[in-house]
């Protein structure tokens, strides 16, 4: 009788078939009993199934489920940060294969550009937007003028916002009006607002950032499938922070 649940393949098999390695340095991982499944150190020969077995390499989750896409795009500029948006506005997902139904990871907003995730894996989007996970993001900022040593002093300290102190930030500025930030927030156009606060308003802002993923190569309105080394290293930032 025909049946829809999914097949078993050979350990091996699926670890390559995601990019961790060759399957020859796949083996010697599993003889070095790197690779756990279901809790359990794996050995070689195993079968394993991509949808139910949990696979962890050095204890970190590997994602081997052949459904989830993992997409790095460059948010272009006036382009929406949903789903879909009621006032027909191109979203981030007009710009990305139709199947699978894809959601973007966080918010950049409508006037901002650069590196935004956008995945399936509900899983994923939860932990990363989760607060307690403060996944660090870092921006490129222009201004008007160049900001005085007081100006970036308070930036990183923190600014007072309407919605609270927000947390040290790292700030450099590399030349007159041009300066790079990392913070670790989500709140609503943060970074917008603490220039706001200095006197300094934002003329253009770029996320060149979030975590390790990182693509300079990536023009505005391209997209990427990450590597599953960029995946197993954003896992572990998770983990270790």
């Amino acid at each position: 009788m025909p049946t829809d649940k999914p097949t078993e393949e050979k350990l091996q098999k699926v670890l390559a078939s995601i990019g961790l390695a060759s399957r020859r340095m796949v083996e010697n991982y599993i003889l070095d009993e790197r690779i756990i499944v279901n809790g359990e150190i794996a050995h070689i020969g195993q079968r394993v199934n991509r949808h139910e077995d949990e696979l962890l390499f050095d204890g970190v989750p590997l994602r081997v489920r052949p459904d989830f896409v993992y997409y790095l795009l460059h948010k272009p500029l006036g382009v929406i940060s949903t789903a879909n948006d009621p006032q027909g506005r191109q979203t981030v997902v007009d710009l990305l294969p139709q199947k699978p139904r894809v959601y973007p990871v966080g918010r950049l907003d409508k006037d901002t550009e650069g590196l935004i995730l956008v995945t399936n894996d509900g899983d994923l989007t939860y932990r990363l937007t989760h607060p307690s996970h403060g996944v660090e993001k870092e921006y490129l900022v222009k201004v008007q003028t160049k900001i005085a040593r007081g100006g970036l002093r308070k930036l990183r300290e923190g600014i007072e916002l309407d919605d609270g102190l927000t947390s040290p930030a790292r700030v450099s500025q590399l030349q007159d009006g041009v300066v790079r930030i990392v913070i670790h927030e989500g709140r609503n156009r943060q970074v917008r607002r603490m220039f706001e606060m200095i006197g300094h308003p934002v003329e253009r802002l770029i996320r060149t950032r979030i975590g390790n993923l990182v693509d300079h190569a990536l023009q505005s309105g391209q997209w990427r499938e990450l590597t599953t080394m960029e995946l197993l290293h954003f896992e572990v930032e998770q983990i270790t922070e």
